[in-house]
C-alpha cells in the first residue's frame, strides 16, 4: 500500500509539469516584470529588481505552504473531479490575462468555480463532452469547495503577511495639491501547489471512511495542482510591512473562521455556500477597510525639510549593504548636510573610496552606517528618492 502511494505520488509530480497553468503564469510573471521595469525606469531612470523577480517570488514564495496544506488536504481525502481542476484552471487563466493579480485571489477563483458548478446541475440530457464534463462537474462536494476556499484563504493571508511587503516597487504618483510624492506597489503572483485526489485509476482508499471528502466509490488518481493566488496593493501613508500585515492578520482570520465554517457544512449543506458568498464580501471589506485607513493617513514618500527619504534600496548595491531601510533620512553623507538628490552626489563624491551616512531611523533616532566603495560605485550609492525638478537629478544616486 505505501509503495502504491509513493509511485502515485510521483505520477502526481510528473503531472504536474504538463499543466498549463505553471507556464502560462511563468510568462505573465515575465510580462509583469517587463512592466514594472518599463515604469521604474520612467519615474526613476533605472530598474529596482532585475527581470525574473517575479518569476522568482511565484515559483519559490509558496513551496513550504504547499508542503503543509498538502499534508492536510491529502489526510482528510480532499476529492476533486478532474472536470473541476479544468474549471479552475481556464477561470485562472481568463482572469489573469486581464492583467490584474488581485482578480487571482481564492475569493473570486475558487468562488467563480463553485457558482459555475451549481449553475451546472440546472443542465440535463446534454451529451457528448460537454455532457460528461457537467455531470463530472454535478457530483463535486460543495462542502469540499467552501473549505478548499477557506483554506486557500489562510493561505493566502500568510503570503500576505510573510510576503507581501518584500520587493515593492516604488512609483511617482501626484497629490492632491498636484506634487509628485511616491508610493509603494505590491504586484505578486504565488504558486501554491497541492497535492489533490481526483477520481480515476489509480490508488484505492486504504480506509471505508476514507476520503472524507469523497466523489462516488472506486480508485483515486493524486495531482499536484498548481493553484495560483495574486495579490495587489498600494501603501502612500504606510510602511509596505505595515499594510502587508494589516490585510494579512485579516485575511488569516477570515480563513481560520471560515475553515470552522465549512467543517460545519458537512451537517448542513447549505452553509458551504453562505461560506463561499461571505468570503468574497469579507475579503473586500478588508480591502476597503485598509485603503481607508491609508488614504486617512498623509503621504509617507515626501520630501523633507531636512534630509533625504528613502524611497527604495537597490538590491546588492552599496546602501543594500549598510542595511538601510526604505523610510529612513538620510541627514548627512561624509559628515556634509544633504537636502536634495545634487548635494547627496556631491558629498559622496568628496570620498571615492569610503562613505559614511547620518541616517535617521524608523525609531525616529539618529545612527551611523558606512561602507567602502569600489570602482564604478562611488556616484551609485543604490538609493532611490524622490527625484528633483531638474532632469539630472532623475538618475538613481
Amino acid at each position: 500500500m505505501i509503495i502504491e502511494w509513493l509511485i502515485e505520488l510521483i505520477k502526481g509530480v510528473g503531472r504536474f509539469f504538463l499543466h498549463p497553468m505553471l507556464y502560462s503564469f511563468i510568462f505573465l510573471s515575465l510580462y509583469m516584470a517587463y512592466v514594472r521595469i518599463k515604469r521604474e525606469r520612467k519615474d526613476f531612470h533605472i530598474r529596482i529588481y532585475d527581470i525574473f523577480h517575479e518569476v522568482k517570488t511565484f515559483l519559490t514564495s509558496g513551496l513550504l505552504l504547499s508542503l503543509i496544506f498538502s499534508v492536510i488536504m491529502l489526510g482528510v481525502g480532499m476529492v476533486i473531479p478532474f472536470s473541476g481542476l479544468v474549471l479552475f484552471a481556464v477561470i485562472s487563466i481568463l482572469l489573469g490575462a486581464i492583467g490584474r493579480s488581485r482578480l487571482l485571489s481564492p475569493t473570486i477563483v475558487i468562488g467563480l468555480a463553485f457558482f459555475c458548478m451549481m449553475i451546472s446541475s440546472q443542465f440535463d440530457g446534454q451529451s457528448g463532452l460537454i455532457g460528461r464534463f457537467l455531470t463530472d462537474l454535478k457530483v463535486t462536494n460543495l462542502t469540499m469547495m467552501s473549505l478548499l476556499l477557506s483554506l486557500l484563504l489562510v493561505i493566502e493571508g500568510i503570503l500576505i503577511y510573510q510576503k507581501g511587503h518584500i520587493g515593492t516597487s516604488p512609483r511617482l504618483i501626484n497629490s492632491k495639491r498636484g506634487q509628485k510624492v511616491g508610493a509603494h506597489f505590491s504586484e505578486k503572483l504565488w504558486m501554491v501547489p497541492l497535492f489533490l485526489l481526483v477520481p480515476g485509476e489509480g490508488i484505492a482508499a486504504p480506509f471505508e471512511w476514507y476520503p472524507v471528502f469523497s466523489i462516488g466509490d472506486g480508485g483515486y488518481s493524486i495531482l499536484l495542482v498548481p493553484f495560483v493566488i495574486g495579490f495587489s496593493q498600494g501603501y502612500k501613508g504606510v510602511l509596505p510591512k505595515e499594510g502587508a500585515h494589516f490585510i494579512g492578520k485579516r485575511t488569516i482570520l477570515l480563513g481560520v473562521i471560515l475553515t470552522a465554517c465549512s467543517v460545519g457544512s458537512l451537517w448542513y449543506t447549505p452553509i458551504a455556500i453562505k461560506v463561499v458568498a461571505f468570503a468574497f464580501i469579507a475579503k473586500e471589506l478588508i480591502s476597503f477597510q485598509y485603503k481607508i485607513s491609508d488614504d486617512s493617513k498623509p503621504f509617507l514618500y515626501t520630501k523633507r525639510n531636512q534630509g533625504l527619504l528613502v524611497v527604495a534600496i537597490i538590491p546588492n548595491s552599496p546602501a543594500y549593504k549598510m542595511n538601510l531601510q526604505v523610510g529612513e533620512v538620510v541627514t548627512k553623507v561624509n559628515g556634509l548636510t544633504v537636502q536634495n538628490e545634487k548635494e547627496l552626489y556631491q558629498n559622496v563624491q568628496k570620498n571615492s573610496a569610503f562613505s559614511k551616512l547620518e541616517v535617521r531611523g524608523l525609531n525616529g533616532e539618529i545612527r551611523f552606517t558606512q561602507t567602502a566603495l569600489y570602482e564604478g560605485e562611488h556616484h551609485e550609492l543604490g538609493i532611490i528618492v524622490i527625484p528633483d525638478e531638474k532632469e539630472w537629478s532623475t538618475e538613481a544616486v
